[in-house]
């Protein structure tokens, strides 16, 4: 488990989740101790642990797409803190599908409820004084999202973009040149120094792949 602090008055905390490592990320305010999470693709007790050692308050569960791996842990978290579900509408035929994802794996299959919420491009997310947005960024999944804090210089980039790597555009939906036009178009005009947590293992910077990544440069 692993912090990330890029400002000292954003809670940011990172973490690996389920089966498949999916990095699942806390947002909170500590002064008014609310909190969005990110991706909850499984071990929601850690999850919850986590944001009860905090004293964090879940106002909105968000995705940034509809793969199994970032929202089998969904169901239950809203069980138990009430906080509406979030995924962009092109991804409804995804989540709709979550129990043929699991059999593809052969991962247990837990069902979820219906999303509360269709995530829009440049949607505001508001964390009590702390500001971003929800971007679209398709290539790996229709519905793909990023979502973007940028007085903080931090962006949520779930699959769509790696450390030297970029998503998987062979699965259902993918499509290479979407995902190269989401990266240069909507990730490549942050801050260079903007800090990148991805959908799975290391973080990185939108300067470092704009410089180094083999799969997508200016």
């Amino acid at each position: 488990m692993s912090a990330v602090e890029t400002n000292p008055s954003l809670f940011v905390k990172s973490f690996p989740v389920g089966p498949i490592s999916c990095n699942c990320t806390i947002l909170g305010d500590p002064v008014s101790k609310r909190a969005i999470v990110v991706d909850p693709g499984g071990d929601a007790g850690l999850i919850l642990e986590t944001l009860k050692k905090n004293d964090f308050s879940v106002i909105q569960i968000i995705h940034t797409h509809a793969h199994l791996d970032h929202f089998l842990a969904s169901g239950e978290m809203k069980k138990v803190t009430g906080a509406p579900l979030a995924v962009h509408q092109a991804d409804k035929f995804l989540w709709e599908n979550l129990e043929s994802q699991c059999k593809r794996f052969g991962i247990p299959y837990n069902p979820v409820p219906a999303p509360d919420h269709w995530l829009e491009h440049e949607e505001e997310l508001e964390i009590n004084q702390f500001r971003g947005k929800a971007v679209h960024t398709p290539g790996h999944t229709p519905g793909s999202m990023s979502f973007s804090f940028e007085e903080q210089k931090l962006l949520i980039a779930g699959d769509t973009l790696f450390q030297g790597s970029i998503g998987r555009t062979d699965l259902p939906g993918g499509d290479f040149q979407t995902i190269a036009e989401s990266i240069k178009n909507q990730l490549y005009t942050l801050d260079e120094d903007t800090h990148v947590i991805t959908g799975h293992g290391p973080p990185t910077t939108i300067g470092n792949e704009m410089r180094y990544n083999p799969f997508v440069q200016l």
